[in-house]
């Protein structure tokens, strides 16, 4: 397990656990004190006891990479450690903590410290924020506070750390030497930080002069560091394995004009997981794009007319254009949405197209909506879709035909939780899983050949076990094997582009609060959820066919 980031000042990757036979050797333990990158580049403790449960997590990811361990093997849910961190997860992979609702990633990394030092006793000092609430103050400055403390100074200068604060431990009271502002702060005792076996220097005191201390103190200039972006991050970064970007969502247009990307960023949700015990767990077979519902009375017709979608695949574009579409012989005058060329004139992708069977002139009107477009334009932008053999109208959203997408391939699981969720208290809990891996793109993808990412999963999700939340798994389960729930896209918090994005299907991912306004109670979930879903062509209708 990494001890802090290089010299450098990025993290690495967790390693193998030390062995066993020197664990109790004091001089080869230290204290572990996990920390994050806020957006000044500063290292910000987390509390003792979201370092205790991170730690714990983290060696049980060490001993049990094959098995099912505290974090999944995969990620951290913060809030299983402080329900006021329910949004936040920590990928282990990366070593990256992931905001749920905006998506927003921090680095995070261990510092190891000795045993004799404020945090192996507990001892945190805070200063009071302009919200009112409690900040603790780096690691290194709480070392160096306790240090002063302890030997009796009233009073001491944090100008070592290239602040201009003078403290007074009397009074307790934090003075800016420049603007004379004054701030409360405390000294609280709280329970230790974890004592883990040693893997690289611990910090003796506030002026340690180990790489780690010498590349991120506030002693002198700080150096610089990437933002929290992938469009911040240098081309020569060699992040490999240890890429350090953000989950995030985007919506998608299932058919933009050729000259327009297939993927437009709108900021949603990511994922949080509180790991269940085992008791809660009905674990069942899955397969890629696939789901099974051990324990859950949930069927989805067996004779889907997925198949028949699929089959349609095999037919050419034009013949999907002519199956959905009338030829009007006397066109409206208006514009073309599409083309914004007049229907009575050419279409706008006349000289572009290679079509031999459609007339650049052809006005087609779609049968179920009404709405009348180019022939051409419609063919043009179903071939710039995924041409799945379904059309969507660009005025109305109708779809024709079943509509299919472009998720990756993956795995969803479903669990029974017995636990109730806010607002839900008369049923137990219905816990879905989505798994997808990095991979390589596809025909039907922005970058055919090239890899994407799949930033931030497992992602969990959670619904109530009541007949409408059993209505919402079904039809999730046919977005699913629609290819519908995922795409890959640009993230719009990151700017990473080729990555593993939501796709307009807004999904549950607080069990058990709803801090980041992506959890429980909220009354309307469901029905939105229910309409978010039909937009995609995915309606109760769809389960008896």
């Amino acid at each position: 397990m990494a001890a802090g980031p290089p010299q450098s000042g990025g993290a690495v990757g967790p390693s193998g656990p030390p062995t066993v036979t020197s664990q109790w050797n004091p001089a080869s333990l230290a204290v572990a004190v996990w920390e994050w990158q806020d957006e000044l580049s500063k290292w910000r403790p987390y509390s003792s006891k979201v370092s205790n449960y991170i730690e714990q997590c983290m060696q049980s990811y060490q001993q049990q990479k094959n098995a099912r361990a505290l974090g999944n093997s995969n990620s951290i849910a913060l809030g299983q450690a402080d329900p006021k961190l329910a949004p936040y997860i920590i990928d282990i992979a990366t070593l990256a903590q992931f905001r749920q609702d905006t998506g927003t990633m921090r680095y995070v990394r261990k510092s190891l410290y000795s045993l004799n030092s404020a945090p192996a006793k507990g001892v945190c000092w805070e200063w009071i924020n302009d919200d009112g609430s409690w900040t603790a103050y780096e690691t290194q400055i709480c070392i160096f506070l306790e240090e002063n403390f302890s030997n009796g100074n009233p009073t001491v200068d944090l100008g070592i750390f290239g602040l201009c604060y003078h403290v007074d431990f009397l009074t307790l009271v934090q003075t800016n030497q420049v603007t004379g502002f004054r701030r409360q702060i405390q000294r609280r005792l709280d329970t230790p930080y974890p004592v883990t076996t040693k893997v690289g220097p611990a910090h003796k005191s506030s002026a340690c002069a180990c790489h780690q201390c010498l590349a991120s103190s506030g002693a002198g200039p700080m150096p610089v560091r990437y933002r929290h972006s992938m469009i911040n991050l240098s081309a020569s970064s060699n992040y490999q394995n240890a890429s350090r970007t953000s989950n995030s969502s985007t919506s998608y247009l299932p058919y933009p004009k050729p000259t327009m990307t297939s993927a437009k960023s709108a900021p949603k949700l990511n994922n949080t997981w509180l790991p269940p015990s085992t008791s809660m767990q009905f674990p069942g077979p899955s397969s890629a794009n696939t789901s099974s519902i051990p324990a859950l009375p949930v069927q989805v017709a067996k004779n889907s007319s997925l198949k028949q979608a699929l089959a349609e695949i095999s037919c050419g574009p034009e013949q999907v254009v002519k199956k959905y579409m009338e030829n009007i012989q006397k066109p409206p005058e208006e514009d073309c949405i599409i083309c914004m060329e007049t229907l009575t004139s050419a279409s706008g992708y006349s000289e572009s197209s290679e079509c031999k069977n459609i007339k650049d002139t052809a006005v087609g009107k779609l049968k179920k909506c009404g709405h009348v477009f180019h022939q051409l334009c419609m063919l043009e932008m179903y071939n710039s879709g995924n041409k799945d053999g379904s059309l969507q109208c660009p005025a109305c959203k109708t779809i024709y035909g079943e509509k299919t997408g472009t998720q990756p391939k993956g795995k969803m699981d479903i669990f029974q939780i017995p636990q109730s969720l806010p607002g839900h208290q008369d049923c137990g809990t219905i816990h879905l899983v989505y798994t997808i891996n990095p991979g390589i793109q596809g025909p039907e993808h922005p970058n055919p050949g090239k890899p994407y990412t799949a930033r931030g999963f497992p992602r969990h999700c959670y619904l109530p076990d009541n007949p409408k939340g059993r209505l919402v798994l079904a039809l999730l389960k046919l977005a699913w094997a629609r290819r519908l729930i995922f795409t890959i896209g640009v993230s719009s918090t990151t700017g990473e582009s080729d990555t593993v994005v939501w796709n307009e299907i807004h999904h549950k991912t607080e069990m058990n609060s709803n801090i980041s306004g992506h959890g429980y109670p909220d009354p309307n979930y469901l029905d939105n959820v229910i309409a978010e879903l039909a937009a995609q062509g995915v309606t109760e209708d769809c389960l008896n066919m």
